[in-house]
């Protein structure tokens, strides 16, 4: 029932003698503001002063968790809809679709922060290929003001399936340009009223992330963002304000993740890596928009109705290119410096650990020549004597990559995968789909809430790479990871098991949250969605059943809840190699900390 139908019942209904007729009180409103890769222990009065004072003055959610993977697509969708990733699909930001996407250039492996492959992958999987209804939609449903800004891909994961910029605004890097979501002709002229071009722009410097010789960017992302604080303050605000519903809106801050990624202090090194001033600007630039955001809120009068939530997708990582065991890292490539490995190194060593052919789907199957220096586009890698019919799909992330055996022989397949991945010394922890049954070595998906309703396919093999301290005093603050990527050692990444991929930075404060609050409470992002939809008085139905839960102990007059601390160990694999997984739980609801083999994940070790 909306919050209208509502009001309404409440207002024909019969009261006692001297009472007043009162309508239901109204909802509050939403900003719900992702900070792209924020670690948490990063944090503080210097670095973000609007972060760090909003958590000292609202709540500050110190055991906080992203979901693992730990990429933007998959906890875009917990943050969006409340659910992991079993049910939601969204299993990295690159996986293996099932289908050649046209919007990815007929690839099987297509890159999701793209307005296009959305909607094509939509379209193949019942026009919803998430499944579960995000948050903005179902308030667009109840009568909400809604709108999602920001970062390309996420922000279409919160929109919904409902792309036609008629119903939910969108403003993403494609707004104006061929295949972004399109600006309805009121909200055209309104941008044009306060002087917005109606294109957005360009990360121009900041989206360069160099090469082997040349380092990558040394700015933050500020132009581009300052466009969406712009559009946000001073033409969707007002809106909402003028129309005068609950509105809810997403903002999704590229930075820092994107500067972090291509931050160009640190080519070839491990120190600074993510600690360099172009990073810590990165984290000021996302500060500063907030700050904004929030000025906007106080000087409309919606500050008092209003619940700011703060989140980060994920943390980050320092990327590392060492192997000593792969035979990947043992040829040349033109594009990465000698004994490191080279974007795709795993599809390149379970080729020549199964002897089978590589194929590139991002570049119409063609065959690539490893021996010869030759490496996939992407690092995505099709395995086997039939690119059209492969035995293994490899989809690379990152920090972990996602390996499917699409044949009706995966089961047989599954332990010889297995066994070449723990021969090599960048893997630290395996995930194998419970159908394959138990491996050693080896946890099942279902531990880690990745079996579940998915209309996607679901990884055969979810591969963590190695991850290590190097030397700061807070080790999730200076962590680098083996990463599968075309980025150079030095730059960012994420995507892996380690604590300082899990360890993201979350905040709330407003109408509906206590003052001053410290929760020590587990959290994850699979919470926001279920704690924001609480609030909002929506009732979204649920396909499937893995949910995060609502944050009661941070809302007013709430109980300190209890958890429990919990590891999980597989069986003994090759070399004696266990997936030891360290987690909580609050009564069914669980919090992944850290997982992969003992000595080779950070925080793993940690009593």
């Amino acid at each position: 029932m909306n919050f209208h139908l509502r009001n309404i019942l409440v207002a024909f209904t019969l009261v006692s003698p001297g009472t007043q007729v009162m309508a239901a009180e109204q909802p509050h409103n939403i900003v719900l503001f992702v900070a792209d890769g924020l670690r948490a222990m990063v944090v503080n009065q210097k670095t973000a002063p609007t972060m760090a004072m909003i958590g000292k003055t609202g709540v500050w959610f110190k055991n906080s968790h992203s979901l693992f993977p730990t990429f933007t697509m998959p906890n875009s969708s917990a943050l969006a809809t409340g659910h992991y990733f079993g049910d939601t699909g969204v299993f990295g930001n690159t996986l293996y679709s099932g289908f050649p996407v046209p919007g990815a250039a007929g690839s099987i492996t297509p890159f999701l922060e793209n307005d296009q492959v959305l909607g094509d992958i939509d379209e193949h999987y019942s026009k919803n290929f998430v499944s579960e209804e995000s948050l903005i939609a179902s308030a667009h449903k109840a009568g909400f003001s809604t709108a999602a800004i920001g970062k390309l891909g996420p922000v279409g994961i919160q929109a919904g399936a409902d792309r036609s910029g008629e119903q939910i605004i969108v403003v993403d890097d494609l707004t104006g340009r061929e295949g972004g979501i399109p600006l309805n002709k009121a909200l055209a002229s309104e941008f044009q009223q306060a002087g917005l071009p109606a294109e957005a722009p360009t990360r121009q410097a900041n989206g360069k992330s160099g090469d082997m010789m040349i380092p990558g960017t040394v700015i933050a992302n500020i132009a581009q963002q300052q466009y969406f604080v712009d559009v946000t303050t001073k033409v969707v605000l007002p809106r909402f304000k003028a129309a005068g519903k609950p509105f809810v809106l997403v903002f999704w801050s590229r930075d820092p993740d994107g500067t972090q990624h291509n931050q160009g202090d640190s080519l070839g090194k491990l120190a600074p890596g993510i600690n360099g001033p172009t990073s810590m600007a990165a984290i000021k630039n996302a500060d500063a928009n907030l700050a904004e955001i929030m000025h906007t809120l106080k000087s409309l009068g919606l500050d008092k109705s209003t619940n700011v939530f703060i989140t980060a997708d994920h943390g980050f990582s320092t990327i590392s290119k060492q192997s000593k065991s792969s035979p990947a890292a043992k040829y040349s490539y033109p594009d990465t410096p000698s004994g490191q490995l080279p974007a795709g190194f795993v599809a390149i060593d379970l080729a020549e650990a199964l002897d089978l052919p590589l194929f590139d789907p991002d570049a119409r199957n063609q065959v690539v020549d490893y021996r010869a220096g030759k490496h996939p586009n992407k690092a995505n890698g099709l395995i086997g004597r039939d690119a059209s019919f492969p035995d293994l799909v490899v989809a690379a992330n990152g920090g972990s990559d996602l390996v499917y055996l699409p044949k009706a022989n995966a089961i047989e397949l599954a332990p010889k995968v297995v066994r070449a991945l723990l021969a090599q010394d960048y893997v630290s922890g395996l995930f194998v789909d419970d159908a394959l049954g138990s491996i050693p070595g080896t946890l099942p998906l279902s531990a880690i809430n990745l079996k579940g309703s998915a209309l996607t396919p679901v990884p055969a093999i979810v591969i963590n790479f190695k991850s290590q301290a190097t030397g700061c005093k807070i080790a999730t603050v200076c962590t680098a990871e083996v990463a599968d990527t075309l980025l150079q050692q030095g730059q960012g990444m994420h995507g892996s098991f380690s604590r300082a991929d899990t360890y993201n930075f979350m905040a709330a404060t407003g109408p509906d949250f206590k003052k001053a609050y410290l929760d020590q409470s587990p959290v994850s992002n699979a919470d926001v969605g279920k704690t924001l939809a609480e609030i909002m008085k929506l009732d979204i139905p649920a396909k499937g059943k893995l949910t995060g839960r609502v944050l009661s102990e941070a809302m007013p007059g709430g109980r300190m809840t209890k958890s429990v601390s919990r590891t999980n160990r597989s069986a003994p694999g090759l070399n004696g190699l266990r997936t030891v997984l360290k987690y909580q739980t609050v009564g069914q609801t669980s919090y992944f900390d850290v997982a992969g083999f003992s000595g080779k994940s950070v925080g793993l070790d940690i009593k």
